[in-house]
């Protein structure tokens, strides 16, 4: 004899589970709908990004005063009104690796190492507490790290050399180091609280020390995340704006004049870190900001520099992709 079930004191029947799989079902069905209209949403305005940037950019390249040949390959680049305008592109992509290369050195290594401290060697109650400071510095707006570099960073650097210009590359690169340090250390310590405990648990049984095993062990075994969050702060450091507009200065260097010098002038002249520079996200801030006409290469320039940093990025995301999958580790 089957029994039915009873719910506040009521006898519920076969209707009752028939109406409960139906609003389940539709509950699903709307779920399963937001999600496809979200994705969808993302990629139709990714989509959207790149016609209008691409299609900015071939306005750009189809105008008289320019040439692709000196876009990609020119070491001048000087768009401005009534002046002899020149358009390559090289000097805005050195200022702009300068600041993330110098930006990296800062952040990475500093980084990392908190993050084997926290996760390997820190009390919980240490790590409860420094965590959340670490990770109230990515919330400081980054027009606050400007002006910290511009000034404190900048007078701070030319105390010990005083060959270092009011606006500078390396003040301006140790500035996007300090905001990225909470983006490495944060999702390294979680790459590394994420390896099994077994690993560490058998690397001691067989005589290891905690730094072997800190070393040797728990950060290969996390390569894969702390690989992505060093690729995830290197974007970040290639697309900041406000900092590099305020700490590295608006005019981009003259490269072709280090080079008619000789090789060696010209290297060291793209990578001295004591002078100004203009990166591409600050050119694009100083194009909006200007007087520049909608419909003058000076205008449609931004939109061309704008889609070099796209490829740039978009490089560097597909190739962050084949190392993660390259150093991933899987454990049951």
């Amino acid at each position: 004899m089957t029994t039915l079930p009873i719910q506040s004191g009521h006898i519920v029947g076969p209707n009752w589970r028939i109406r409960s799989k139906h609003a389940r079902r539709l509950w699903e069905g709307g779920v399963l709908t937001s999600l496809v209209l979200c994705g969808t949403f993302s990629i139709l305005t990714t989509m959207a990004i790149v016609v209008v940037l691409f299609g900015e950019a071939r306005r750009f390249f189809l105008m008289p005063e320019v040439t692709l040949a000196e876009f990609l390959f020119g070491l001048e680049w000087n768009p401005l009104l009534g002046a002899e305008k020149h358009f390559g592109i090289w000097p805005l992509v050195c200022g702009t690796l300068l600041v993330t290369g110098i930006a990296m050195l800062f952040a990475l290594p500093l980084g990392l190492m908190t993050a084997i401290y926290l996760s390997e060697y820190a009390h919980r109650s240490v790590r409860a507490t420094l965590k959340p400071i670490l990770e109230v510095l990515a919330g400081i707006p980054t027009v606050v790290y400007g002006f910290f570099a511009l000034t404190i960073i900048t007078p701070g650097l030319q105390s010990i050399y005083d060959g270092f210009e009011v606006y500078n590359v390396f003040s301006a690169g140790i500035a996007v180091g300090i905001m990225c340090l909470p983006i490495v250390c944060s999702l390294s310590e979680d790459a590394l609280q994420a390896v099994p405990r077994s690993l560490r648990e058998g690397a001691h049984g067989v005589g290891a020390t905690k730094f072997d095993v800190s070393v040797k062990v728990v950060v290969p075994a996390a390569l894969s995340g702390i690989v992505a969050a060093s690729l995830l702060s290197i974007a970040r450091a290639v697309g900041e704006t406000m900092i590099v507009a305020l700490a590295a200065g608006n005019m981009a260097r003259n490269l072709k004049a280090g080079f008619d010098q000789g090789a060696v002038t010209g290297v060291l002249s793209a990578i001295d870190p004591t002078e100004s520079a203009q990166t591409m996200t600050a050119y694009m801030v100083q194009i909006f900001l200007g007087d520049a006409s909608n419909f003058g290469p000076e205008y449609l320039s931004s939109y061309a520099v704008a889609a070099a940093l796209f490829i740039m990025t978009f490089i560097l995301t597909v190739i962050g992709h084949r190392i993660r999958v390259r150093f991933r580790e899987v454990y049951e």
